[in-house]
C-alpha cells in the first residue's frame, strides 16, 4: 500500500491557541459562521476554525466538535475484551472515533493527506491516539493506522447515497426499515427491541429526519409497555449502536435522539470473539435459523399499543407471529420460527392463543390471519364459535384489560404533579438582584447643592463629590503626583492579576 508523503510540521499558525476563544481565561465563545445550518433543536456549540483547519472544507458542527473536543460523553464508546483478557476498550473507542471523523472529512471533501495531517501534527483531540502509536513508535505506523481508517471510511462514503433532501431521507428510511423486517429478534428482550426501533421508526418518518424528540412515557405508550422496560431497551440499542442519545432533555422538552442505520464495521485489531445472539439480531450479533425473518412493521406499529399485547397478554412474540402472518400468509409453525424469530414452543403457544380469538384461522397445518384481524376483528371457525370483534374484547378474554388505560392515566399524573412543582418553583424562585458595584453613586446620598451627605451622620462628607461618568472622586486641592502614580500602578498590577 502506497503511503501518502505526509511531512510533520515544526510550527503551526495558530497551534497552541484556545479553540473557540480569544478570552485570556480561556472561555468558549461559539462563533462558526455559516456551516451550523442544521436545525436549531439539534444545534451544537460552535467552535472557531484556527490552524489546520482554517483552510479545509468546513465539517458539521457535531463532527467539528468530535474532532476538537474528542468524544466527552462516550457516545462512540466499545468496551471489549480480547483473547486473554486484556482490555481494548480504549484502543476500539479510539478507531471508532477516528473512522467517524474521517467519515466526515470524506463527506466533506477533504484528502487523505488533509486527514491524516490533522490527525498527527493537530491539537485536536480526536487525533490523541494516534499521536501516541507515533511517539512509542514512529511515524510511519501511525500514518498506516490513519490510512486504515480513511480507506475504510472513504469506502463506506461512496458505497452510501447521501441524504440532502426529505426524498433521499424517506428513501433511507424505508431502506432501514425493510433490514429491521429482515432481521432476527429473538427473546423477549429482543421483542421489545423490536418494538422500540418500529415506534423510532415512525417518529422519525414524522421528523423528516434521523434526529427525533420523544419522551421515555410516550415511548412506553406507543410501545405498549412500562416506562421502565422502555428504559432498558433504550439502554440496550445504544450499547449495540443503534441508537445516540443527543441529549437529556429539558424540564419542559423530551431528549433528542439520533436513529443510526447500522453498517459493517471491522475491528482495529483484525481479531474476533466469538458471542452468541443478542437483543437486536443480527444488527448485533449472529443467528442461525431455518427461514430468514420476515415481518411487516407498519402492521406490528399499528396493533403493539393494544392491551392484547402486553407481557401477559399475547407478548412481544404474539406481536411477531401478527406481523409475520401479515407480511406472508399461510405459513407452517416451522416458518414462524424463522419469519418471527420465536422457538417452536412459543410459536405454539402464540398461534393457539390467536386461534382461540378467532384472529388466526387454521387450514390443515397452515395459519393465516382473518380478513379483519388487524382491526381486532376475528373469524368464526370450528376452533372457536365465538370470535372476539374488537381488541378491547381480546384483552377482556386475556385478562389484561385496562393496562393501557392506567398506563396513560399514570403517566398523565405524573406530568401534571411535574407541571404544579415547576409552577411552585417559579412562584417561589427570587428575581435576579443586580450586583451591587461600590464605584456606582447612589443618588439618594447626593443632596440638592449636588453635596455628599454621610447617611450615619447626616453630615456633609468635605471632598467627595460625584464625577462625570457618575462614579465617586476625592476632590483634592494640591493632588501627590505620586500617590497618583502609584495608585495606577497598583490597579494595573490587578488587572493583569485578573
Amino acid at each position: 500500500m502506497e503511503l501518502p508523503d505526509v511531512p510533520p510540521l515544526k510550527t503551526l499558525a495558530g497551534h497552541g491557541a484556545v479553540l473557540g476563544s480569544s478570552d485570556p481565561s480561556g472561555s468558549m465563545l461559539p462563533d462558526f459562521g455559516s456551516a451550523g445550518q442544521a436545525d436549531a433543536r439539534f444545534a451544537l456549540p460552535a467552535l472557531r476554525r484556527l490552524g489546520l483547519l482554517t483552510k479545509l472544507p468546513v465539517l458539521s458542527p457535531r463532527m467539528h466538535r468530535l474532532l476538537v473536543e474528542g468524544d466527552t460523553d462516550d457516545t462512540y464508546a466499545r468496551w471489549s475484551r480480547q483473547r486473554g483478557g486484556k482490555d481494548s476498550g480504549a484502543a476500539d473507542h479510539a478507531w471508532t472515533v477516528t473512522r467517524a471523523v474521517a467519515a466526515a472529512a470524506a463527506r466533506a471533501g477533504w484528502s487523505r493527506t488533509d486527514f491524516i495531517q490533522v490527525m498527527l501534527d493537530g491539537p485536536y483531540k480526536a487525533g490523541a491516539h494516534a499521536r501516541l502509536i507515533e511517539r512509542r513508535r514512529e511515524r510511519t505506523r501511525a500514518v498506516e493506522w490513519l490510512s486504515r481508517a480513511w480507506e475504510g471510511a472513504a469506502a463506506h462514503v461512496a458505497a452510501t447515497d447521501a441524504i440532502a433532501s426529505r426524498t433521499d431521507f424517506h428513501a433511507a428510511l424505508a431502506e432501514l426499515r425493510a433490514q429491521v423486517e429482515r432481521t432476527p429478534w429473538p427473546g423477549v428482550a429482543g421483542k421489545t427491541d423490536l418494538r422500540n426501533v418500529i415506534a423510532r421508526l415512525d417518529v422519525c418518518e414524522q421528523a423528516g429526519g434521523w434526529d427525533h424528540a420523544v419522551s421515555e412515557r410516550d415511548l412506553a405508550e406507543r410501545m405498549g409497555c412500562s416506562r421502565e422496560t422502555a428504559r432498558r431497551s433504550n439502554r440496550r440499542l445504544v450499547e449495540r449502536g443503534l441508537l445516540r442519545q443527543l441529549n437529556g432533555g429539558s424540564a419542559t422538552e423530551a431528549a433528542d435522539w439520533m436513529l443510526i442505520k447500522p453498517v459493517a464495521e471491522r475491528s482495529s485489531q483484525g481479531w474476533t470473539t466469538t458471542q452468541g445472539p443478542k437483543a437486536g439480531g443480527v444488527l448485533s450479533g449472529p443467528t442461525a435459523r431455518q427461514h430468514e425473518a420476515d415481518i411487516n412493521s407498519r402492521a406490528a406499529s399499528k396493533v403493539m399499543p393494544e392491551d392484547a399485547f402486553t407481557h401477559f397478554g399475547l407478548g412481544g412474540s404474539g406481536l411477531a407471529v401478527v406481523a409475520a402472518l401479515a407480511e406472508n400468509t399461510d405459513q407452517t409453525v416451522e416458518q414462524l420460527q424463522g419469519t418471527a424469530s420465536v422457538s417452536r414452543p412459543t410459536a405454539y403457544r402464540a398461534v393457539g392463543k390467536l386461534v382461540a380469538l378467532g384472529l388466526v384461522v387454521k387450514e390443515a397445518e397452515t395459519y393465516r390471519l382473518s380478513e379483519q384481524a388487524l382491526g381486532g376483528v376475528g373469524t368464526q371457525t370450528e376452533e372457536c364459535p365465538e370470535p372476539v370483534r374488537t381488541w378491547g374484547e381480546a384483552a377482556v378474554r386475556l385478562g389484561v384489560t385496562g393496562a393501557g388505560e392506567r398506563r396513560r392515566d399514570r403517566h398523565a399524573a405524573q406530568r401534571e404533579h411535574w407541571e404544579k412543582l415547576q409552577a411552585r418553583r417559579a412562584e417561589n424562585r427570587r428575581a435576579a438582584a443586580p450586583p451591587s458595584c461600590p464605584h456606582v453613586v447612589d443618588m439618594g446620598l447626593v443632596g440638592d447643592d449636588d453635596l455628599v451627605v454621610d447617611p450615619v451622620s447626616g453630615e456633609v462628607i468635605e471632598g467627595l463629590l460625584v464625577a462625570d461618568d457618575g462614579g465617586w472622586i476625592w476632590h483634592e486641592t494640591e493632588p501627590d503626583r505620586a500617590v497618583l502614580r502609584a495608585r495606577a500602578r497598583a490597579a494595573e498590577e490587578a488587572w493583569m492579576a485578573a
